[in-house]
């Protein structure tokens, strides 16, 4: 769909403009609560149907004529609050739905005619369907591109019923993200946003800082799991410079795809979708010693990698190298070029792996920091465009060794160490600075956790050298 794609681009900044005139007056006119149900004459087909035609034909872009079919769903976006704008979210089923899809419509507001809830059929004879932005939508064809049914023909082409139902949330956890689930009204349990973003002294706004453009994005993270998932509020809603909420629970949105198709994202229709309700938050615990001025004599660990053979997992030295999800671990690798190694470096990433969820460690022997002092870490990375992937340094106390343990033991996060970032340029290497670890104590480990996002077309790898642990 790159044609849409280009298309949306170009009138993004017109339809911001119109955004922005549209949404400041709140004086909606009251829907008129009488309402008549409409006789249908022809097939009822649900939202799966509709999305199936798309996908058997192969084409990027169908339009239904002389069909005379009608698509029912339930309305589950709301653009009260101003994070949707033209567009109506419906989906199948008020309670366990298994398909949802996007409406576009040249009309704001839609929520004083089709509520959250509401029932309605769409009129498809005349529309298109295509997916635009990775999410399928419907509207009018202009050429290749799919663009909004006018209001003069809403009326005849939405048509509401008496029917309000219950929405109930799909509850799903955000290792279950899939295309299955876009467009759906889902529920995230016992899930908070990164530290980072509410705590200290300058706490984030949903959509109001300097940095946020079109889109404000938050992260929000699982407290039962390492997921994350990017948490977007428009810059034109009316709730924007609310403060976000430093507690944890749950949160009721709507999956989506971000503007560009590079990751999920989720959606609210309103701050009270939102019922953080437990005041205790989940936030990992942290070694934070700051940078240290020198670095000791005494080495107590180090790896260049150059014993290594490429292409095969990173062994001996005392390594752990443990493959939690997935089927790529840490490996050494050679390479010249832009994206050169240093001579054998050790590398890891799920792209192009087909694993729905990658996770992979590579851990350094027990490092004894009573049995020393001015103990620091150092090491570089580089990244051939780490995307939706992440690498953390974490440290543990309490793990016993094993493999078997690895997962139940108590970890946390060297904060001070820096690890390249998808902004970086790909082909340097980046050194962590000369991390303090002496104000930690007992017996620790050190670990380079990556995890994917679960899209292996989408992310990248991470690239690791010269591993020192030093002590005066």
């Amino acid at each position: 769909m790159k044609t849409i794609k280009l298309n949306k681009i170009i009138l993004l900044a017109l339809g911001l403009v119109v955004f922005n005139a549209c949404v400041q007056d709140d004086d909606f006119d009251t829907p008129n609560v009488d309402v008549t149900d409409p006789v249908i004459t022809g097939n009822i087909i649900d939202i799966d149907a509709v999305i199936g035609n798309l996908a058997q034909s192969g084409e990027d872009i169908i339009t239904f004529e002389d069909t005379n079919n009608f698509m029912e769903g339930y309305v589950i976006s709301s653009d009260e609050g101003g994070n949707f704008f033209e567009e109506l979210v419906l989906q199948d089923k008020p309670e366990n739905p298994t398909a949802g899809i996007v409406v576009q419509v040249d009309v704001n507001p839609l929520f004083t005619i089709y509520d959250f809830g509401r029932k309605v059929y769409i009129k498809l004879d005349g529309l298109s369907v295509a997916v635009d932005n990775g999410v399928v939508q419907i509207g009018r064809r202009e050429g290749n591109n799919l663009e909004k049914i006018a209001a003069s023909q809403m009326s005849e082409t939405i048509l509401r019923t008496s029917e309000v139902a219950t929405i109930v949330p799909l509850e799903v956890s955000i290792s279950d993200f899939s295309n299955d689930l876009e467009s759906l009204y889902i529920r995230l349990s016992d899930v908070q946003f990164n530290r980072d973003d509410v705590l200290g002294d300058n706490p984030k706004t949903f959509a109001a800082e300097d940095t946020d453009q079109f889109d404000g994005e938050r992260v929000l993270e699982s407290c039962t799991s390492s997921s994350s998932v990017i948490f977007s509020t428009s810059t034109f809603s009316d709730f924007k410079s609310l403060l976000l909420p430093a507690n944890r629970g749950s949160v009721d949105g709507i999956l989506t795809r971000d503007f560009f198709d590079e990751f999920y994202t989720i959606y609210i229709n309103s701050p009270e979708d939102i019922n953080f309700d437990n005041d205790v938050r989940c936030d990992p615990i942290e070694l934070s010693c700051g940078l240290a001025d020198t670095t000791g004599t005494n080495n107590l660990f180090e790896d260049d990698f150059e014993s290594q053979s490429t292409n095969s997992l990173i062994s001996g030295n005392g390594w752990t190298n443990f493959i939690e999800a997935g089927s790529e671990g840490w490996e050494a690798y050679t390479q010249t070029g832009t994206n050169s190694s240093q001579g054998i470096s050790a590398r890891v990433g799920s792209f192009n792996s087909g694993d729905a969820s990658t996770v992979a460690w590579l851990i350094t022997p027990e490092i004894d920091l009573d049995a020393n002092t001015g103990v620091t870490l150092n090491f570089e990375t580089s990244n051939s465009f780490s995307d939706g992937s992440t690498l953390e340094i974490l440290f543990s106390n309490d793990w016993d060794g094993t493999e078997a343990g690895i997962t139940s033991a108590t970890w946390g996060i060297v904060t001070d160490a820096y690890v390249t970032q998808d902004s970086d340029f790909f082909g340097d290497w980046f050194e962590s600075g000369n991390v303090d670890l002496s104000c930690g104590s007992g017996q620790i480990y050190i670990a380079f956790k990556y995890v994917g996002s679960g899209e292996s077309d989408f992310d990248g790898t991470y690239e690791l050298d010269f591993v020192s642990i030093d002590a005066q």
